[in-house]
């Protein structure tokens, strides 16, 4: 009978054939994760060596999994296998076409303990939850200036930039914002968005 095996000093342990009723013979000796597949373990091991062999030919992106550079390569082809079958919205990442779905259902399984804010993703919330404590976690190098949100410090940089990338279609005119271009379109729709509501 064999006995359970400390591992390697890499952390690779033999297969524990010990009839181990978890049916997973394969154990770091690192941490103690355990799996039935030996290739599972190697894969394992990288999380604690941070060895990436799995290169992106077009960027210098790496991966520990071959999963998460075929992920990646996606952004490079612009593929997006993943569809949704009520409206035809395709994604990239099976995750994302999950989190797409529940606009359809209206699920927003994420609540905020706070004050009862619901989201639709993890993300969201963690966002939210700024709110509540006032961190800012963007911060310009530029000037010092800092927000909850990374969108908001993008915009702010343009100040910095003075990238402006929305353009006019009917003259030369380009704002740093779209509110800015949706006002200036008025000058040429005619358009007067703002009423007063006094009669």
């Amino acid at each position: 009978m064999a006995t359970t095996g400390q591992g390697s000093p890499t952390g690779v342990a033999e297969n524990l054939d010990d009839g181990s009723p978890t049916g997973k013979p394969y154990m770091c000796g690192e941490c103690g994760y355990r799996t039935a597949k030996k290739s599972y373990l190697s894969q394992h091991m990288r999380t604690h060596t941070g060895e990436k062999p799995y290169k992106c030919d077009q960027c210098d992106y790496s991966a520990a999994e071959k999963s998460n550079l075929d992920t990646h390569v996606r952004k490079h082809t612009g593929e997006k296998p993943y569809m949704c079958g009520e409206c035809g919205y395709r994604a990239a990442v099976k995750s994302h076409l999950s989190q797409h779905m529940r606009t359809h259902t209206g699920e927003k399984p994420y609540m905020c303990g706070e004050c009862g804010y619901r989201a639709v993703c993890k993300s969201h919330l963690d966002q939210h939850m700024r709110i509540h404590t006032g961190e800012k976690p963007y911060m310009c190098g530029e000037c010092g200036y800092r927000t909850a949100y990374k969108s908001a410090l993008s915009i702010h940089m343009r100040t910095h930039t003075g990238e402006k990338p929305y353009k006019c279609d009917q003259c030369d005119y380009s704002a740093a914002h779209k509110s800015s271009l949706d006002q200036h379109l008025a000058i040429h729709t005619g358009g007067k968005p703002y009423m007063c509501g006094e009669l």
